[in-house]
């Protein structure tokens, strides 16, 4: 009998863009049954337990996070899709989907978050 083929394990939140990012070149590189997800809502007994059971491979978990190979542990989305593309043979830059992504609705969110952390901190000195 043969071992099972570890596949990589996606930790991702609800409504988070970096999550997004990585959600959508799963599924645009076709890798959908490549990969086990495991979704969850933020602020809950299951978000806690995702916490629990990562925090002893991350000094801060945060979200994304994958187990990409048996005891190797990632939390930067970027650097997850760079491991996925690379185990694909996919490059983002020729995917639609996942470019219109990046460098469209999730650039902007990013430049507005940061303008958005610029005034609260601008606010705070006054």
């Amino acid at each position: 009998m043969s071992e099972p083929t570890f596949k990589p394990i996606l930790y991702l939140k609800e409504n988070c863009p970096f999550c997004l990012k990585v959600r959508l070149f799963v599924l645009e590189a076709g890798m959908m049954s490549d990969v086990v997800i495991r979704d969850f809502v933020a602020d809950t007994a299951e978000e806690s337990a995702i916490r629990a059971e990562l925090s002893p491979h991350f000094e801060k978990v945060s979200f994304p996070s994958a187990q990409l190979e048996p005891g190797l542990f990632i939390a930067e989305s970027d650097d997850i899709v760079a491991f996925l593309a690379t185990k694909a043979g996919r490059d983002p830059a020729g995917m639609t989907v996942y470019r219109n992504y990046t460098d469209g609705v999730f650039t902007m969110a990013m430049k507005l978050w940061k303008e958005n952390q610029d005034l609260k901190k601008s606010a705070s000195a006054i």
